[in-house]
């Protein structure tokens, strides 16, 4: 059974492993939990700075490694099953504000409240890059199905696609009036969404820029966008 957590949550996050449901927790407290369906709970301890907001967790695609980021400007790596704090990622300057594994697992990206997404190997906890061009704080980054190109959000209106060998900016889609919270690619790559602080979520073409619908209805900003696969439950 799952614990009651008297605390505010900010994201919460499901992965489905072969043990049944597991699922992140962040807050505006300081630890992160992890806590699988079954009675066994598998606590992940206090890391970040105290009194600092934990803004985004995310599960690595096998499920035994998760990430943390925090307004103590620090991404942290943890390992699921025992709870422990594997490396601190550091470099920005102002919170981190949202994070994301690659495909292979091996990279990590970080989009922060300094305009700036980092990539870093998670295996050493080195910088790789750094891209820069928002025009303010970054709340929302994802890669590609294939690892080749990252997606962010942020104030400024704007989502940016950049091509993660050469940190170039490939394109900047615009067509919110207000900032994005959300970002995400399809399973095959080919389009986006992208969620924003004007109560709509936008769907665009990866490769030629164009919005090909907006969806409206949400009475405030979407936290979060995910895009299903045919037939998946």
């Amino acid at each position: 059974m799952f614990k009651r957590t008297f605390r505010r949550i900010l994201l919460c996050l499901f992965l489905l492993t072969a043990a049944g449901f597991a699922v992140a927790t962040s807050s505006i407290a300081q630890e992160v939990k992890a806590e699988p369906r079954a009675q066994i709970v598998v606590p992940v301890p206090f890391g970040h700075t105290e009194e600092m907001i934990i803004w985004s967790v995310a599960f690595s695609p096998d499920g035994r490694t998760a990430l943390s980021a925090s307004e103590d400007q620090t991404v942290k790596l943890w390992d699921v099953a025992s709870g422990r704090e594997i490396r601190t990622l550091t470099g920005h300057s102002d919170d981190v504000t949202s994070v994301a594994f690659s495909p292979d697992e091996r990279a990590a990206l970080s989009g922060s409240g300094d305009k700036t997404i980092k990539l870093w190997d998670l295996a050493s906890g080195r910088e790789l890059r750094t891209f820069t061009g928002h025009s303010g704080k970054v709340w929302s980054v994802a890669f590609s199905p294939d690892g080749r190109s990252v997606l962010s959000g942020g104030e400024g209106n704007t989502l940016k696609l950049w091509d993660v060998a050469s940190g170039r900016e490939l394109r900047t889609f615009k067509g919110h009036s207000d900032a994005l919270r959300s970002v995400a690619f399809s399973p095959d790559g080919h389009t986006v969404l992208s969620g924003s602080d004007d109560n709509t979520i936008k769907l665009w073409d990866v490769a030629s820029g164009r919005e090909l619908r907006t969806f409206t209805g949400h009475s405030g900003w979407s936290s979060r966008l995910h895009f299903r696969r045919t037939g998946a439950p």
